[in-house]
């Protein structure tokens, strides 16, 4: 097994919680979803920013994460007068599920696939080692 792929399965199998383990999220990320999912309307970043005490450089990465997960969605809005200003609101729980369950399966076939090719691979070499009878 690559070395990458054996430091992934060693971070996946240490993480805590759901949003770390299926998508690397970090704390301040889930504040800000909290944040988000709390309020019960959508926010714009400054107005998240605050909520999380943060300043708005730093909510807007967490923003980006967030939308790049499928966790918020980004709506805009008009102004009358010409212009726009963007909002996030989070993606329904019950599509956030599908998407981690469908990525789990994902992974648990990927893994199944794994082991099949290092048995395949050892079990080839096992066979084809002379024995030795004393």
């Amino acid at each position: 097994m690559p070395d990458s792929m054996s430091e992934q399965l060693r971070q996946d199998m240490v993480c805590e919680g759901l949003l770390e383990c299926f998508h690397g999220l970090k704390e301040l990320d889930k504040e800000c979803f909290r944040a988000l999912v709390e309020t019960g309307e959508p926010l714009t970043v400054d107005e998240l920013a605050e909520a999380v005490d943060r300043e708005r450089s730093t909510a807007y990465r967490a923003v980006q994460r967030l939308l790049q997960a499928g966790f918020i969605q980004k709506e805009q809005v008009n102004y009358d007068q010409g212009g726009y200003y963007h909002v996030y609101r989070p993606t329904d729980p019950a599509q956030i599920a599908d998407d981690m369950q469908r990525m789990l399966n994902e992974w648990y076939a990927k893994m199944g696939q794994l082991i099949q090719e290092f048995e395949d691979k050892y079990e080839r070499e096992d066979a084809a080692a002379p024995s030795v009878e004393g």
